[in-house]
């Protein structure tokens, strides 16, 4: 949990991602990420910087479906507030558009509802849970799907919303996401892509590479967040 700690403090300072007076919505999914996400916020407010506060937000796919009371039970012991955001997203996606690529959509649906509801709370900035291992994802599917070099920023604005989107979590790798995650109330995660997705593959792809190029993974994180990364020609 200190390395956790110590790299979210690194990345929040390096970008300003957390300011005395905010009011965060911790996006929770229910799975090791956001759930590590939320335990380390609480952790990061209660020894290195108190003068935020944080709420927990959980748009539940099923419309009633999931349990999450293992997850209101570790919101009360951490002194978070915690709200559930009822919908329909598994129905519209898979029986109603009978999606083949659904993750796209499921993902748009959800982070509307999310930030939504942040709004509603009066919260200025929603956290979410994405590590090191998945900006690096991101870049190959960009890479290989849109025929462009790009990823998503440790810090965005959303003009419409007026609300910031931040991602404390950006220089912790996943292995040490789940050290800590499997010690909280993961929800089953019942979506069926599940481990069939785009992004699986991108997990496989890296493994492949590092079995060749030992440490790719770290040298392509800092090809990425190296000053000079966007001069290339």
């Amino acid at each position: 949990m200190r390395k956790i700690l110590s790299l979210t403090r690194k990345v929040c300072e390096e970008y300003s991602l957390l300011k005395k007076g905010d009011k965060v919505a911790v996006g929770v999914s229910g799975g090791k990420d956001s759930l590590t996400l939320l335990y380390t916020l609480s952790q990061y407010k209660k020894y290195i910087f108190n003068d935020f506060d944080i709420v927990a937000i959980a748009v539940d796919l099923t419309n009633g479906k999931n349990d999450y009371s293992q997850i209101k039970e570790l919101c009360k012991n951490l002194d978070v507030e915690f709200e559930i955001v009822p919908s329909n997203i598994f129905e519209i996606v898979f029986d109603i558009r009978k999606e083949k690529n659904p993750c796209s959509l499921c993902a748009n649906l959800r982070r509307g509802l999310l930030n939504s509801k942040a709004k509603e709370l009066g919260c200025n900035k929603v956290a979410l849970g994405h590590h090191r291992d998945d900006l690096i994802e991101t870049f190959l599917l960009s890479l290989f799907f849109e025929g462009r070099i790009s990823t998503f920023k440790p810090i965005t604005y959303l003009s419409k919303m007026d609300l910031t989107v931040i991602r404390p979590l950006l220089y912790c790798e996943e292995s040490a996401i789940a050290k800590i995650g499997s010690n909280l109330p993961i929800l089953k995660n019942i979506c069926p892509a599940d481990k069939h997705t785009e992004r699986e593959k991108a997990k496989q792809v890296l493994k492949s590479l590092e079995q060749f190029y030992p440490n790719c993974k770290e040298k392509l994180f800092n090809a990425i967040i190296h000053k000079d990364r966007y001069n290339l020609f």
